[in-house]
């Protein structure tokens, strides 16, 4: 597609009434997304402008950014480099990932500004999906965040893991998330004195299930 037809497919949208223009995983791609966030102001739009990252970023490129990005949205999947390896094939993802953190808290700090609608316009929230047989884990990556950034970061604590087929013969991740699993480690991210948090019904593994096979997947 052309550079000039994705932006009047952005246009359109946001002249439906969208506010928010959100790049996922883009850290590949950060010269054409900075020249879409150009091009848009110079139409006379002001998005908010989300980078939605699993946080495996150069900190070098994320200062770069300072100025385009309105709210940061990355993960904080694991915190011990084992488990990243096992799980994502990348050892050196906490590391990596934690340098990421620091250059967007230091660009934002850790309030999260929100319309009156509820939806962020402005900072940081930390996104973690607990795994089942993980919840050690878990507690382990929220008393990082509280360490090393703070507790007054925005967490979005999530119990939304689905088995798929490709895992059924897993030993750990076949099954979906255990209710007191989850629980734990929401009574340790309130132990740890986070202040800012966002929960999921811990029955939520069953509401997140896009259907690829229909037009619109995730309605």
């Amino acid at each position: 597609m052309e550079f000039e037809d994705v932006l009047d497919q952005i246009e359109r949208i946001l002249e439906k009434g969208i506010n928010a223009v959100g790049f996922v995983s883009p850290s590949h791609a950060v010269p054409q997304m900075k020249a879409i966030v150009h091009e848009l102001n110079d139409r006379g739009h002001k998005p908010i402008i989300v980078y939605n990252t699993n946080s495996y970023d150069k900190p070098g490129v994320l200062r770069e950014l300072g100025n385009f990005i309105d709210v940061y949205l990355p993960d904080l999947k694991y915190i011990t480099n084992s488990i990243s390896a096992s799980y994502s094939d990348a050892y050196d993802y906490p590391g990596v990932a934690l340098r990421a953190l620091k250059e967007m808290y230091y660009q934002k700090g850790s309030k999260l500004h929100l319309d009156d609608d509820g939806s962020a316009v402005n900072g940081l929230m930390i996104r973690h999906l607990v795994l089942p047989g993980h919840a050690e884990e878990s507690k382990l990556v929220l008393k990082t965040i509280a360490e090393e950034l703070s507790p007054g970061v925005s967490i979005s604590l999530m119990s939304q893991y689905h088995p798929t087929k490709e895992v059924l013969k897993h030993k750990v991740l076949n099954r979906s998330l255990y209710e007191e699993e989850y629980n734990s480690v929401v009574e340790e991210m309130e132990r740890l004195g986070f202040r800012n948090g966002w929960l999921q019904d811990p029955a939520s593994n069953k509401n997140y299930l896009p259907d690829f096979s229909r037009e619109h997947p995730f309605e």
